[in-house]
């Protein structure tokens, strides 16, 4: 493999992958004697950078992962020309997470849609474990990385993500409005804090999710706290 570009070319391809939590998963099929099976997966980041998926006991590409673990997921916008717009390919292997309620509040946020599916007793989540990454952000872009450059910094947020977006949206709906216009220039009506990574935060404002990255990475409570603080003293500043 090539030698992985500068770390900011990493830190670049984990937040296009925060970005675009939709994506093509491709296992190799046990039925077509390990041709290459290609389905449509959406997905949330684990605090440790990990692809999450939920997905059916009964489906093609679950068997497949059963067989062998061994796939990738192609993150990528949903765009007009997406080769311009840049991806993402995560290369590793999945593995069936034991508890499908640790994260169950953070992917139910980001995809509400998917709580009756959460529901049924044969859905569990499955964890890609990252081994290599292959960054295309645009034409003439094109880069491997090393999957230990990809991961995010250690972080504490899988223990203190609820309540922070609980707090914010329970004691702060004012400042998330307040975000939403400043950063993307979207006045919403209803905005409320679904995720919090150490790369940033995501709102669901009216029907569209808005991304927002922190200027550096935010490791516990207290560094999210500082840089949410910043963020509403820079809305302050500019009304």
């Amino acid at each position: 493999m090539p030698e992985s570009p500068a770390p900011d070319r990493a830190v670049e391809a984990r937040r296009f992958v925060r970005a675009h939590p939709h994506g093509v998963l491709s296992t190799l099929s046990r039925r077509l004697h390990g041709a290459p099976f290609g389905s449509i997966a959406p997905f949330v980041l684990d605090h440790d950078g990990c692809p999450v998926i939920l997905i059916s006991t009964l489906a093609e590409h679950t068997r497949n992962l059963d067989a062998d673990a061994r796939c990738s997921l192609i993150a990528h916008p949903c765009a007009q020309d997406p080769q311009a717009a840049g991806r993402v390919t995560l290369i590793g292997r999945a593995t069936r997470l034991p508890d499908k309620h640790a994260l169950g509040p953070r992917y139910l946020r980001r995809f509400p849609e998917a709580q009756d599916y959460f529901a049924m007793h044969d859905f569990h989540f499955h964890r890609i474990h990252v081994e290599a990454v292959r960054y295309i952000g645009g034409f003439g872009s094109i880069h491997w990385i090393d999957a230990k450059d990809y991961a995010p910094p250690p972080n504490t947020l899988g223990d203190s993500e609820d309540s922070i977006v609980d707090h914010m949206n329970q004691d702060h709906a004012h400042n998330l409005r307040a975000y939403c216009e400043h950063v993307h220039g979207v006045q919403a009506r209803t905005v409320q804090m679904i995720g919090v990574d150490v790369d940033g935060f995501d709102l669901r404002a009216d029907t569209q999710v808005l991304r927002f990255d922190f200027e550096r990475p935010a490791c516990d409570a207290g560094a999210v706290r500082e840089a949410l603080v910043a963020l509403a003293r820079a809305c302050r500043a500019q009304s």
